[in-house]
């Protein structure tokens, strides 16, 4: 992790990612199920190499702005123990979007080691077009400003978590995900894959195991394989996600830690 650009914060994104709803590549339609509570926040631990490397706290809610109606989504990490001492991580990421779960617009504040960034993305879908603007909050530089080509409807890292909870997707089944992050947009395929039971610190649940294909030249450049294990009930909790990458960073591994309904 320290010294890599790959770390925590672009392992919980991942985590987000694989829940992005979207039209099935075999024709199978992903049926709703249950319905997503008007606000929550899930709480993880998150471990590098066997070891406690941080703690991630997610929030959302529906209704924040009764002019536009939608969800907030809240991100916070930071890393804990022997980690934290060798390269502190303190991110916050808030995705504001449309009440189809389709991403309006994102805000990051990166405070990892000596880099401080501030990240604005701003999605049109009218014109089709994200507007990417990154800032050096120490030096006041503007690192990287750009746009990209989008859908009408395309979906951050973050929030697509929401709408997968709601819906029903089986062993055997994929789905292609259209994902953008205001620098790339790419279409990501999804694959059930298996039921498993599995233990993490807030219990023991019986799950569906997924994998986000999202390495190898796809949103990453890296080659790896992220998993995501969803709770094979009417909550549809993401209990688990594992990012297994090559000897040089290792397996990233976040569990759930709390529900918070309220």
């Amino acid at each position: 992790m320290p010294g890599s650009r790959f770390d925590t914060r672009h392992a919980l994104a991942l985590l987000a990612l694989l829940c992005v709803p979207a039209e099935s590549s075999q024709s199978v339609s992903a049926q709703h199920g249950s319905s997503l509570p008007a606000k929550g926040a899930l709480a993880y631990n998150v471990e590098w190499r066997l070891i406690d490397a941080g703690k991630a706290r997610l929030r959302w809610s529906t209704g924040v702005q009764p002019s536009h109606p939608g969800w907030q989504v809240d991100l916070h990490l930071e890393s804990t123990g022997l980690v934290s001492k060798l390269y502190k991580v303190n991110d916050d990421y808030t995705a504001n979007l449309g009440g189809d779960f389709c991403v309006q617009n994102t805000h990051t504040n990166a405070r990892e080691g000596s880099r401080q960034r501030e990240t604005v993305v701003h999605f049109d879908p009218e014109s089709k077009k994200a507007s990417y603007l990154e800032r050096d909050l120490v030096t006041h530089a503007t690192v990287l400003a750009k746009e990209t080509d989008i859908p009408v409807c395309v979906h951050d890292v973050i929030g697509g978590m929401l709408l997968l909870r709601t819906l029903n997707l089986e062993p055997g089944h994929s789905i292609q995900v259209p994902v953008s992050d205001g620098k790339k947009t790419v279409s990501a395929k999804i694959e059930a894959q298996q039921r498993e039971q599995i233990k993490v610190p807030a219990g023991t649940f019986k799950t569906i195991r997924y994998e986000a294909f999202l390495f190898n030249n796809v949103l990453y450049r890296r080659d790896g394989h992220l998993y995501v294990w969803f709770s094979d009930d009417a909550r549809r909790l993401p209990v688990r996600l594992q990012v297994r990458l090559r000897f040089a960073i290792g397996t990233i591994t976040f569990e759930l830690e709390k529900e918070d309904k309220t």
